[in-house]
């Protein structure tokens, strides 16, 4: 029904198109069966429309290759990457997605999990406004203050950015800096949520943790700013 009128899913993989669906397939799952949903979902989770040119992504499998700083994609060909990539990868599937215009690729591979030396087995952990996380072992982390080290630039670029033409082209060029300044603190900030996971599930078999109300404190102004700047949003 859909390819006679649309061109283009012959010049595509079909795998693409395949993984939309399945993605559509489990999002009114969720929704059937009441499991709320942050993403691509409204409040009475029912999976919305995803707008062109805002987290565009798609996935895809079949023969895909990869050497050294370059990745063969079906009906695409071979892409070449400003990083180098592991050696000797076979990936099940690599999702193609694009932020502040600039393109990434992950990987989905098959690991056997290691079991590692636990250092202690089980460990609280509590979450504050001053440091991101205190473990009942002493342990201290600081959180990352990317938002309050980057905010002045932030609000100097949406200030200049106030007054100029919407869709004209210094209005993209200002929308593409300040995009690029969001993704840079949330990278920043992912970094540093991913380093105290990774410690956390290696070192210890059994991890206690609070339960924030983050609803409340971003309704209080005071803990808001805070709560964004040690990285718990």
């Amino acid at each position: 029904m859909v390819k006679p009128n649309n061109c283009w899913y012959y010049e595509v993989s079909k795998t693409a198109p395949q993984y939309a669906l399945r993605h559509l397939s489990v999002a009114w799952k969720r929704c059937f069966s009441k499991v709320a949903s942050k993403g691509g979902a409204s409040l009475s989770g029912q999976p919305q429309f995803k707008k062109k040119g805002r987290d565009d992504s798609f996935t895809l499998d079949g023969s895909i290759s990869v050497d050294f700083n370059r990745i063969k994609l079906p009906r695409i060909g071979w892409v070449k990457t400003f990083e180098i990539l592991p050696d000797n990868v076979i990936p099940k599937s690599v999702t193609i997605s694009k932020k502040a215009n600039r393109w990434f690729v992950s990987f989905k591979i098959e690991k056997e999990p290691q079991i590692t030396h636990k250092l202690v087995d089980v460990v609280g952990v509590d979450l504050g406004v001053k440091a991101l996380a205190t473990l009942s072992t002493g342990e201290v982390f600081e959180g990352a203050k990317s938002y309050k080290n980057l905010v002045a630039k932030l609000s100097r670029l949406q200030y200049l950015n106030r007054h100029k033409t919407k869709l004209s082209n210094n209005w993209k060029k200002a929308q593409l800096k300040i995009a690029r300044l969001h993704s840079k603190i949330a990278n920043i900030r992912k970094d540093t949520l991913h380093k105290l996971t990774t410690y956390l599930a290696k070192n210890h078999s059994q991890i206690v943790i609070e339960d924030l109300n983050v609803s409340g404190m971003m309704a209080n102004h005071k803990l808001a700013k805070a709560a964004l700047v040690y990285g718990f949003l």
